[in-house]
């Protein structure tokens, strides 16, 4: 209960008031004195008003964006505004996104070996060099405080996560299917993993959709393995150097290799919910939990085939139907990336079938429900895969609509605020303080 403060005068006058003691009713109170002339009393005490403490800005960090490959191969200057993709500075500003991990993916595809190891780099100079060509919109964040500072700053904060161990190149050998055709050289391994952290990179994705020598996928040819020897002392490395260990992609056996071996809360960047959606990269309700009980967050992909099942099958059904149709446009599209080649096809599937229903906010917000559901309020995050997908849902077509999901999430009674920025914060500064307290092996 706030008290208003006053004179001692009047508090003087306050006291008179109240006679004499206060356990003595029986005798009258005697006829008060003629009263003197009082000196003039000086004004009242007056409480200052109370000003309230201005409140934070609303932080929004996306755990996953595949906006680098544009700037490297396009290459996109997204601190302008640009027609294509889903995501560039411009476009963070409208849709309310204060900071996102800019994903450094290499395609096992069209880079390996050493070629791998300089696409990784290449991809981080990319960010770096967004943050210095445009300081009046973005910065480099590696820590929650720069994420807040550049918030207040009006800045979109720019962090950096690997999306798969495969990118740290021809120190991991040569690897194919699940055996390794040449060994590691295990110390350069950890080498490379204390350059992406010296680089600015805050968390690396233990695999993407291949096994590597760390770890096997949950799309790999043996999703019912996990970690290797080699894959627990580079889990160790990354939760002493501070670096968020990423769950997404991986094989159910190596997530649970991980929350095993990990001593730090981890993220799942772009993951759904499996009870919603049976994919293999959505999260099962018991690992949300282990997730969530560990400190945890596990970040909603906005990926139609992942949120809705029902969606995924009428796909598969008419992409079989339509399969000359598909196959005149991919021989079109040979060269394209996956992305523009799925955008493609994904716009030929409405065409063919104007009733194929793709799913829309309702769809995706179920997702972010049933995550809190399971974890609690401290579970869920947002992690959209923007220019990693071909397909979103529908109100969302790229990052200046993500005022929509915002109040979307509000709509439905959700921790909004936890879910768009402070439960992704709270993974980072759970990393911070091993940099202080734990020295990091030589």
């Amino acid at each position: 209960m706030q008290l208003r403060r006053i004179g001692w005068g009047a508090l003087a006058l306050a006291l008179a008031a109240c006679g004499g003691d206060a356990t003595d009713e029986r005798a009258p109170a005697p006829a008060p004195p003629d009263p003197e002339p009082a000196p003039e009393a000086a004004s009242p005490e007056v409480a200052p008003p109370e000003v309230a403490p201005p409140e934070e800005p609303w932080i929004a960090i996306d755990t996953h964006v595949d906006t680098p490959g544009r700037m490297v191969d396009g290459p996109d200057d997204i601190g302008e505004r640009q027609e294509g993709g889903h995501l560039d500075l411009p476009r963070m500003r409208e849709g309310g996104l204060t900071g996102a991990f800019f994903s450094i993916y290499v395609s096992p595809r069209r880079f390996r070996h050493r070629a791998a190891w300089d696409r990784t780099l290449a991809l981080i100079a990319s960010v770096r060099r967004l943050a210095e060509a445009h300081p009046e919109a973005a910065m480099l964040a590696t820590s929650a405080d720069d994420v807040r500072r550049a918030a207040r700053e009006g800045k979109a904060a720019l962090l950096m996560g690997v999306e798969g161990a495969h990118g740290l190149g021809d120190a991991l050998g040569r690897f194919a299917g699940n055996r390794s055709i040449t060994p590691p050289d295990e110390e350069e391994v950890l080498a490379r993993v204390r350059q992406l952290h010296a680089l600015g990179v805050r968390y690396m994705t233990i695999t993407w959709s291949i096994d590597n020598p760390l770890a096997h996928s949950s799309s790999g040819v043996a999703p019912e393995k996990g970690l290797t020897a080699l894959g627990r002392r580079v889990v160790r490395l990354m939760n002493k150097l501070g670096i968020i260990v990423d769950v997404s992609h991986v094989s159910d056996q190596t997530f649970w290799d991980i929350m095993e071996v990990s001593t730090r809360p981890v993220l799942a960047s772009h993951s759904s919910a499996r009870a919603l959606a049976d994919h293999p990269r959505n999260m099962r309700d018991a690992m949300i939990r282990a997730v969530a009980e560990a400190g945890g967050a596990v970040c909603v992909n906005y990926y139609t085939q992942f949120i809705d099942q029902g969606y995924a099958r009428r796909r598969k059904r008419l992409d079989y139907r339509e399969r000359e149709a598909f196959a005149a446009l991919d021989a079109r599209f040979e060269d394209a990336s996956w992305v523009d080649r799925g955008t493609a096809r994904y716009a030929l599937a409405q065409e063919l079938s104007p009733d194929l229903a793709p799913p829309g906010l309702p769809e995706l917000v179920a997702h972010f429900a049933h995550i809190t559901e399971v974890g609690g309020p401290g579970a869920a995050c947002l992690g959209s895969d923007f220019d990693g997908v071909p397909e979103l849902p529908l109100g969302l077509d790229d990052v200046s609509q993500l005022g929509n999901l915002r109040e979307a999430l509000l709509d439905a009674g959700l921790p909004a605020r936890a879910i768009f920025g402070e439960n992704v914060l709270r993974v980072l500064e759970a990393q911070e303080r091993v940099v202080e307290t734990e020295e990091p092996p030589g």
